[in-house]
């Protein structure tokens, strides 16, 4: 029975590490969503002369913003959701990782439960 608690416990601790998994891919896909955005406004800026009006979008006003200002928002924006983006896909990695060891215990568990109870079986 103790290998039966082990391998419960074992199964649980890997379907958390599936749902922690899951967070952090639909963390990445987000902040690549705002990534491909930004990028969007960037290309969008680099064909605006000096000259072109920005505004921002602030609650329900919209306020003049200057270029330069707008495209290091923009830049500085884009920097950040790199880096975040980068320590996610270390979380990933780490819990990928992570996971595959404890499914090959998982396994490695389950094959020595089922040799013990056919041993038991065999015995009886």
């Amino acid at each position: 029975m103790d290998a039966q608690k082990q391998l419960q416990a074992l199964s649980e601790e890997f379907q958390g590490l599936q749902t922690e998994l899951d967070v952090l891919v639909d963390a990445r896909q987000k902040l690549e969503s705002q990534q491909q955005e930004n990028e969007g406004v960037q290309a969008e800026f680099a064909q605006l002369d000096d000259e072109s009006n920005i505004y921002k979008l602030v609650g329900p006003v919209l306020l003049k913003q200057d270029k330069t200002e707008a495209t290091m928002a923009v830049n500085s924006r884009l920097e950040f959701i790199e880096k975040e983006i980068n320590r996610i896909e270390g979380e990933i990695d780490a819990t990928q990782e992570k996971s595959e060891k404890m499914r090959s215990e998982l396994i490695q568990l389950q094959s020595q439960a089922q040799q013990q109870g056919a041993a038991a079986s065999a015995s009886a």
